[in-house]
């Protein structure tokens, strides 16, 4: 099988690409703005070409020739600069441009140029940093620190950051098993987005699957690999958020920059030719073809062997195992566990998508580990006083419900009360309804229903009462994940109160709205959560599955009955268990708005 891509051997450098209808294949090779071309030979359904000399560094693109009938799936028009689907770095960020999708207009001028890379010593894979039971961190790199006042102004909103000693210091604090960067490969904007002078801010429009954003990383590669390993050096493991569902290449209405223009059938079609959209951005990936499996496990090997990534969360994964419904034997799941250097890393599914029987929460393979909306839904409606004590037990207890007996791994439910699509965890006790104008959408998009409430003030408020009421609604909601079965997950700056102002939507807010505001934190929840994270790290073990055997008590420290986990009203509960020589107590109290957890050797 031909290796894709571009490669710097002694002697030549060879480039390759998968373009099975095309009739002709041009390497495009750039000096500046001047273009030179050069034929490429077809190989079965690829193409390929060598030229004397080391060339790492060079810019190039392709260009195809063949049919141009977008209703019968075939898109090859020569005027388009085509972007290698196997780059690993670009010259410059993507840009939206009507051009993109106008037959016969030239994009060179508009479309990134991949980067011939050097030919870098692989890292030999270590067994990934990740402790079941532990703390997951999903960050959104550029906000992360673009008001960062400790980190250099040079280095804010990039992936190097993420190694200053402040940044560390913060994440040490908070006992991070492992922080998830949301995405960090090359995206383009949403068509819809620049006219109104916004852009997408999170990173879930990809255009290659392994080159990272220049805006993100400057330093390409290197500058991941570093990062990585400073975070490796404190102790913390590095997952990727991963789109693997689809491309930014969008509906039949968007551009021709990479696999559209060289290999469309990378994209799930209707018998009628029309492009299936069971991820609501306008095309689907599909996996029940080979070379789309190729393209996703090859991305995956990359990072690992480059960057030393401990494993990877997969936006929207049912897509992952449609062929096209949902199939929990789906050949990208034994690929990746009998592949040797994917096998033993940390995979975490979203489990659901829009297409036809896409909520799948419980059926990946019981290596995967899923993120759990019940849990987040659960415990917000309990805490506004609408869920009942039995649901959260259920919650609480690993959600059994849900993915049945616990393995000897343990819990696989990644418990989770805010992420970055919705509410931050702030606003969801400030806000009872979604605010987002900004959005450009009149306040259409987002989620409707957010189990939220605002304690008699909608938004910020300066009364005192109000204020005291928000900060116990936090604790007893932070107290609740930290005390459950299962890996617990934070979206920055939920440990210390961030606010979108309640925008429960805010991928195209590249601004104050959507970035951490570090001066304005709240110290005394950050300092009750630094507790919590403490206590729960010194007991993971505990925390990875369900201890046997757990007692479920009244208030009056009688045995829960029947009517007990039915009442409606029921807002007191005491759980209390021992494992590995230590005994555990949770005391929750709805009315009271506290949850207490109490660790102590026990008695041997």
């Amino acid at each position: 099988m031909t290796m894709l891509g571009a490669w710097v051997g002694e002697e030549e450098t060879r480039f390759a690409v998968r373009s099975p209808h095309a009739d002709t294949v041009w390497l495009c090779l750039f000096d500046g703005d001047v273009e030179t071309r050069h034929a490429m030979e077809r190989s079965g359904p690829e193409w390929s070409l060598a030229l004397p000399g080391n060339l790492a560094g060079a810019r190039y693109g392709y260009r195809a020739t063949g049919e141009w009938t977008p209703q019968r799936g075939r898109w090859f028009d020569p005027s388009k600069l085509l972007v290698d689907p196997y780059a690993v770095e670009l010259d410059r960020r993507f840009i939206q441009n009507p051009r993109l999708a106008e037959f016969g207009a030239d994009t060179a001028g508009i479309v990134p140029r991949a980067i011939v890379p050097d030919q870098t010593v692989p890292l030999s894979p270590e067994p990934p940093r990740f402790e079941r039971g532990g703390l997951i961190y999903e960050v959104n790199v550029r906000a992360f620190t673009m008001l960062h006042p400790e980190v250099p102004e040079d280095l804010r909103g990039t992936i190097a950051a993420l190694a200053h000693p402040a940044v560390l210091t913060h994440l040490r604090n908070l006992h991070i098993t492992a922080i998830e960067l949301m995405p960090i490969v090359a995206w383009i904007d949403e068509r819809h987005l620049p006219p109104l002078g916004l852009v997408n801010a999170w990173g879930y429009n990809p255009v290659a699957m392994m080159a990272l954003d220049p805006g993100l990383c400057p330093g390409g590669i290197t500058e991941l690999r570093d990062a990585v390993a400073a975070l490796h050096a404190a102790g913390i493991g590095v997952l990727l958020d991963v789109v693997f569902n689809h491309s930014g290449e969008s509906d039949q209405l968007g551009g021709v920059v990479s696999l559209r223009g060289l290999d469309n059938e990378a994209y799930a079609h209707a018998p009628d030719g029309a492009l299936i959209n069971d991820t609501g951005c306008g095309n689907t990936l599909d996996f029940a073809n080979p070379a789309v499996r190729r393209l996703a496990l090859d991305a995956m090997r990359h990072f690992v062997t480059q960057c030393g990534i401990d494993g990877f969360r997969f936006d929207l994964a049912p897509i992952m195992a449609r062929g096209p419904g949902f199939d929990p034997a789906a050949p990208i799941f034994a690929e990746i566990a009998n592949d040797p250097v994917l096998a033993d890393r940390i995979l975490i599914a979203e489990p659901w998508d829009i297409g036809p029987g896409g909520y799948q929460l419980g059926h990946f393979p019981p290596n995967w580990l899923e993120w759990n909306d019940r849990f987040r839904d659960d415990v917000r409606r309990f805490w506004k006083g609408e869920g009942n004590i039995g649901t959260l037990a259920t919650r609480l207890a690993g959600s059994t419900d849900l993915f049945g007996l616990q393995d000897a791994n343990g819990c696989r439910s990644v418990n989770f009360l805010a992420a970055h699509d919705g509410f931050t965890l702030a606003d969801t006790v400030a806000y009872a309804n979604r605010h987002n104008l900004a959005n450009g959408e009149e306040n259409r998009d987002g989620h409707g229903e957010n189990f939220s409430w605002n304690n008699g003030v909608e938004g910020e408020s300066g009364d005192a009462g109000v204020k005291e009421k928000r900060l116990a609604d936090l604790k007893a909601l932070l107290g609740t994940l930290f005390a459950s079965t299962g890996i617990i997950m934070l979206t920055a700056g939920d440990e210390f109160g961030r606010t979108q102002l309640g925008n429960n939507n805010a991928y195209c807010q590249d601004n104050a709205t959507g970035w951490v505001d570090w001066e304005v934190r709240d110290r005394e929840l950050e300092s009750h959560v630094f507790a919590l994270a403490a206590a729960r790290a010194a007991h993971l073990s505990f925390h990875a599955r369900f201890p046997e055997p757990m007692t479920w008590l009244t208030r009056e420290e009688h045995l829960m009955t029947v009517g007990d986990w039915e009442s409606p009203h029921a807002d007191w509960l005491r759980c209390k268990a021992c494992s590995e020589g230590t005994s555990f107590a949770i005391d929750i109290d709805r009315a009271a708005r506290t949850v207490a957890i109490l660790y102590e050797a026990s008695a041997q």
